[in-house]
């Protein structure tokens, strides 16, 4: 996949409006009275998670050097601190244009792994902002950026011009005054800043989102990223946000955790370094927002729990394969009715992950376990162990398909091979 859920952000050269305006506009980013610019622009950068593809694993903040596979190669996070190697000696206008139209300050075109197709929605008050902060509130270190390592023809910067054309867009976010002020905040921060759509719409051949807003029905429906499956946020029943209320949506982007999930894997993360911090009221914008999108997949019933699984579990009675490891390996936690401990141990029975079509993100938690979000309003996070090492394909794949089956689940079976084919792919990758 040419996009993967992490970006790359450097820095560049500014849209033409901007260009007469950016000295002073630079000169005042490094005054002493623009504290509350710094400020803002910290805010913006937490929102946009910067720091968590700018940074190497060991590595200094926002030095880069992460590295971003996918199948067109591999990519390196670059330098944004105020050093010579990394935005140092840019303007603002040249910033702008890296973040807004992806071209960097030598000309270079950047690979939209860093999200500058969400970006260009941002306005240029907070784009200076973000430039602000990046120049005062930053540590400099010095650090040269790597080569990406790119297989032909991906290698060929020139072509991303082509790209762009097709499907680069500068319009800003779309305001519908008859929604009220908290749908168009939320609005501006999924489209925009948050970039959700960048890792929850589905792509298409030329690896572009296939819907930018809220007017197409493939936007936010959920989609395949670094081998997880990237949650449906559409107000389908089952498998999206539908049972969900605005203060749960609020809840999980700031603690990872709510009565119907818990965040794992790449979610984690971004709840961990970005979302938790996000101000109250631009959670309930971003919620009113989801809540307002219609289902992507037309489910209009909502779960409804089947308790016969419970006793059959209770008595020992393993009638379907995975029964026995389920009672093993999972009941403990989430129980033999399959709902889980509340904002513990996330339930089964319902639970949007179980019942996405595709089951990647579950195969990886059986595989390799996962921790939850480390949040500041939260006590500890909590581990869930992998038993790759104790169970085969075969047995993860029953496990799964019993949990996929089981207290009202309806979702599709797992197979081995799907189980096979992901233990080889993050072996390959250690």
């Amino acid at each position: 996949m040419l996009f993967p859920a992490r970006r790359l952000l450097t820095a560049a050269t500014l849209l033409a409006g901007l260009l007469g305006g950016a000295a002073s506009a630079a000169a005042a980013a490094a005054a002493p009275g623009a504290t509350a610019d710094v400020e803002r622009g910290r805010y913006l950068a937490r929102i946009a998670n910067c720091v968590a593809c700018h940074t190497s694993e060991s590595g200094k903040p926002f030095a880069g050097g992460l590295p971003i596979r996918s199948a067109a190669g591999t990519l390196y996070s670059t330098n944004i601190t105020p050093d010579a190697t990394g935005i140092g000696g840019y303007t603002l206008a040249e910033f702008d244009r890296a973040v807004r139209q992806g071209v960097a300050r030598d000309g270079r075109r950047l690979y939209p792994a860093m999200p500058y197709p969400s970006y260009a929605r941002m306005r240029a008050e907070d784009v200076a902002a973000l430039y602000a902060y990046m120049r005062a509130g930053v540590a400099p270190v010095s650090q040269r950026n790597r080569d990406a390592e790119m297989r032909w023809p991906y290698s060929m910067r020139p072509l991303l011009v082509v790209w762009n054309a097709l499907y680069l867009s500068g319009s800003p976010v779309r305001t519908d005054a008859a929604k009220g002020a908290e749908w168009n905040r939320g609005a501006y921060l999924v489209q925009g800043v948050a970039h959700c759509g960048a890792c929850h719409t589905p792509r298409g051949w030329l690896y572009a989102e296939k819907g930018l807003d809220e007017r197409s029905k493939r936007f936010l429906s959920g989609t395949s990223v670094e081998g997880w499956s990237a949650t449906n946020l559409t107000g389908d029943q089952v498998t999206g946000l539908g049972a969900w209320s605005r203060a749960e949506i609020a809840e999980f982007l700031r603690t990872g955790r709510n009565a119907h999930a818990t965040s794992f894997g790449p979610m984690s993360t971004v709840i961990a370094t970005a979302t938790q911090y996000m101000a109250p009221a631009d959670l309930d914008a971003v919620a009113v927002y989801l809540k307002s999108l219609s289902g992507a997949r037309g489910e209009t019933e909502p779960f409804r729990h089947d308790p016969s699984t419970a006793p059959r579990l209770l008595q020992g009675r393993f009638d379907s394969p995975g029964a026995r490891q389920y009672s093993q390996f999972c009941m403990p936690c989430h129980g033999a009715d399959g709902k889980g401990f509340a904002r513990v141990f996330p339930p089964l029975a319902g639970n949007p992950t179980v019942a996405d079509p595709d089951p990647a993100s579950l195969v990886n938690l059986l595989l390799n376990g996962a921790v939850t979000a480390r949040v500041d309003t939260a006590p500890t996070d909590y581990h869930m162990p992998g038993y790759g090492w104790t169970l085969d394909n075969q047995e993860l794949a029953n496990v799964l398909t019993f949990i996929r089956g089981s207290w009202g689940n309806r979702a599709a079976p797992v197979g081995e091979a799907a189980v096979a084919a992901r233990r080889r792919e993050l072996e390959a990758a250690r």
